[in-house]
């Protein structure tokens, strides 16, 4: 099962914050969320396996606390 770890607020940084799980060794699926004809108004949620989402988040602390 997937779970959301962090929500971006734009795909820039989604994909930043994807590049840095991923060269941890992690999966990692972007979606974006809230989008109306096509167009992302909310962001996009990061996404690991559960099994993994304990090691995301603080790996996302110390990237988001640079």
């Amino acid at each position: 099962m997937w779970t959301v770890v962090y929500i971006a607020s734009s795909e820039k940084a989604a994909t930043r914050l994807k590049e840095i799980l991923t060269r941890e060794g992690l999966l990692v699926k972007l979606r974006p969320v809230g989008t109306s004809h096509g167009e992302n108004l909310g962001g996009y949620e990061i996404l690991v396996p559960e099994s993994e989402a304990e090691e995301a988040h603080e790996i996302l602390s110390s990237a988001l606390s640079r």
